[in-house]
């Protein structure tokens, strides 16, 4: 629980760094320099680990790269314009949509309960998104779009845990989201697409392109070695920490701070979220 309560902690300091970034960068070439960085630190373990081997089919480590790829894409995208902690507060719908998918493709039984749970935390994220949209525009929902990406990447994880190591498994989502997004980029270039058109780092900027990805690389190994230790159900709550670090960072660093009606969306989302947490588990140790 330590090790999960660290890396929620640790993580919204790689958003930090991108949201100072989108100032002089757009967010496609921030999002390519958060797994171009994490290949470039993994590759040693690869070769020191005993060789790269993969067990599962190379074509779910493509579809988890290109997904985490987008949901990164849409998630600094939405840091041009949101503070952190309302990005990350609308994004904390993930594991709501999450339930859902889980019940859709893989079978899992939802009760009324959590079909609840479900609809309030929405309902909190619509709270959250609203305001947002009124003086942002659609640049609000980016963070939701972010969600829906990264749950279906988890449940591709999921599958592919089954048979593939951790270390592996990132470091293919790390080369397929370099891939798509360096793509992506030289199509912006091409068509002058001002979310992907790349320019020429600074030193400042290079540096922190290099520290985002350092951050990205160590939070998630950490994640991995917390799940190895203890269930889902066990540290799932863990990951609304991030709001406060979040909350921190963009009030120390950006002068923002959420107002009465994004912590009663936060409020909610946490509370459904938390609920289905605990359902889960109850059902769980019932199963046993």
């Amino acid at each position: 629980m330590l090790i999960m309560a660290f890396a929620m902690l640790l993580l919204p300091v790689m958003d930090a760094f991108a949201k100072t970034l989108t100032g002089s960068m757009p967010a496609g070439q921030i999002a390519w320099s958060r797994f171009a960085f994490q290949v470039l630190y993994l590759a040693p373990f690869m070769v020191v680990g005993g060789g790269f081997r993969l067990a599962g089919p190379v074509w779910l480590h493509a579809a988890r790269g290109v997904l985490i790829a987008m949901a990164t894409l849409f998630f600094f995208a939405a840091l041009k314009y949101l503070p952190i902690a309302d990005a990350i507060s609308i994004f904390f719908v993930e594991p709501l949509i999450l339930t859902l998918l889980a019940a859709l493709f893989l079978g899992e039984k939802i009760g009324w309960r959590r079909l609840t749970a479900v609809a309030v935390g929405f309902c909190g994220a619509l709270i959250v998104i609203q305001p947002s949209y009124a003086v942002f525009g659609w640049a609000a929902a980016l963070p939701l779009a972010a969600a829906c990406c990264f749950a279906v990447y988890l449940i591709l994880t999921r599958h592919l845990a089954r048979r593939e190591r951790a270390a592996v498994m990132q470091f293919m989502a790390g080369i397929f989201g370099c891939l798509t997004l360096s793509l992506a980029l030289l199509v912006g270039s091409l068509a002058a697409i001002p979310v992907l058109d790349p320019v020429w780092p600074s030193l400042q900027g290079w540096s922190l392109m290099a520290a985002l990805g350092l951050v990205a690389t160590i939070g998630h190994i950490l994640v991995v070695e917390a799940f190895r230790r203890a269930g889902p159900a066990t540290l799932a709550p863990f990951q609304y920490l991030e709001i406060i670090s979040a909350t921190l960072l963009g009030l120390l660093f950006f002068g923002d701070f959420p107002d009465a009606m994004t912590w009663l969306g936060i409020a909610i989302i946490v509370a459904a979220g938390l609920y289905v947490f605990h359902r889960e588990r109850r059902l769980a140790r019932g199963a046993a």
